[in-house]
């Protein structure tokens, strides 16, 4: 494993552990087996972990594992404030004890403002007092840095760098989105201030590697270096030395032992002109076809009327990444054949996805596009009978 400084020298791995996606069975975290792979990352090198008070039982998962292995010294816990849910002071304090409760923790090493894509959340929460409760904090020792995350433009980026003395951030970057949301200037600004950027959505919800058009996988499979789309994707964003930590939602033992084995093998400016022109050529294949710019975040869940949004743009951009009757096959497999049903049709257009969506989809129109595309008359027809004999 190699590493990259923070802002105060101390060492961050090129590769951090983003605990959103353990794996789950029955609704709850397989807590073994995300064990057995967490474990496997922090041997190999991994320090840097990645979780938020609104990922269903993320940080409980990680406090347990931790504790159970007596490892909590050995590594860096990130966690976020939800801070659009704050109304208090009071609410600050809560959260936070909250937090590290469930980390079974004193002390948060990396701790960030949850989506804050806009000045004026910042300005919301200085008028609740977060400066004062921030220093409190830090001098206790119980914050050691604090960050944010962000979903927003480049503008926005660069005004949310001057509003606060911030230890660091954390961005969504990846090669199909070096021009948008904070993107490479964004990246180059946070740099130059000495900001230490984590990396979010490398493989873009895993769009850059299970969604990748037919024809981009082929130009990957061709070319001689031989690596995985994920390692390309990796290796893209270890290229440039403003990158400090790349975070991997990794859920088998496979997938950290790729990732670490890149983290250990990349150097910054190895890429060279074949390198950037065949990733040109994939991102124009993706770009092709790609109907939704869905990330599979799941910030827009749970829909109040029980819509599976990512599931279903998931399904969508498949028919066109791939074949129409792959992404209606897997509609059926996972979204039209449940027994609490999940259809686009039960959206009411309340607007609640939209506002929490951090990449600003229009998701009540595209809803209607995906259904549209998704259930032809006949499959509808279909649907309708085979829901009713499976559960009358």
């Amino acid at each position: 494993m190699q590493y990259r400084n923070d802002k105060n020298g101390q060492p961050i791995s090129l590769l951090g552990y983003g605990c959103m996606r353990f794996t789950k069975k029955n609704g709850l975290i397989d807590l073994d087996k995300a064990e057995s792979e967490v474990m496997a990352a922090v041997r190999a090198g991994v320090n840097y972990f990645d979780t938020a008070y609104i990922y269903p039982g993320s940080e409980t998962a990680l406090g347990k594992i931790l504790a159970r292995n007596h490892c909590r010294d050995k590594i860096k816990i990130a966690t976020k404030l939800p801070q659009y849910l704050v109304r208090s002071r009071a609410d600050l304090d809560r959260y936070f004890n909250e937090q590290l409760t469930r980390l079974q923790t004193d002390h948060i090493d990396y701790y960030l403002m949850h989506m804050l894509t806009d000045p004026n959340s910042w300005r919301k929460l200085e008028s609740l007092g977060i400066r004062e409760w921030i220093a409190e904090k830090k001098q206790s020792g119980a914050i050691r840095n604090l960050g944010f995350s962000f979903h927003g433009n480049t503008p926005l980026f660069l005004e949310l760098l001057e509003v606060y003395d911030w230890d660091f951030c954390q961005i969504q970057y990846n090669y199909l989105d070096e021009n948008t949301q904070a993107g490479r200037a964004g990246l180059k600004a946070a740099a130059e201030k000495g900001l230490p950027v984590i990396i979010m959505e490398p493989l873009r919800g895993g769009k850059l590697v299970n969604l990748l058009p037919s024809a981009a996988k082929e130009l990957i499979a061709q070319d001689p270096h031989h690596w995985s789309a994920a390692e390309w994707a990796f290796r893209w964003l270890w290229d440039q030395p403003e990158v400090t930590c790349v975070l991997s939602g990794m859920n088998s033992l496979e997938m950290v032992q790729e990732n670490c084995r890149i983290a250990g093998e990349v150097v910054p400016h190895g890429f060279g002109q074949e390198e950037f022109a065949l990733l040109d050529r994939v991102k124009a294949e993706i770009q092709r076809n790609v109907k939704v710019g869905c990330t599979g975040c799941s910030y827009c869940m749970p829909c109040p009327h029980g819509v599976d949004i990512p599931g279903i743009f998931r399904c969508y951009n498949r028919m066109y990444t791939e074949r129409k009757g792959v992404g209606r096959r897997e509609y059926w497999q996972t979204v039209a054949l449940r027994k609490e049903a999940a259809f686009a049709t039960q959206c009411i257009g309340c607007g609640k996805c939209e506002q929490h969506c951090p990449q600003h989809l229009p998701i009540r129109a595209l809803l209607k596009e995906a259904d549209h595309a998704l259930r032809p008359l006949p499959y509808r027809i279909a649907g309708n009978v085979a829901r009713k004999f499976l559960f009358g």
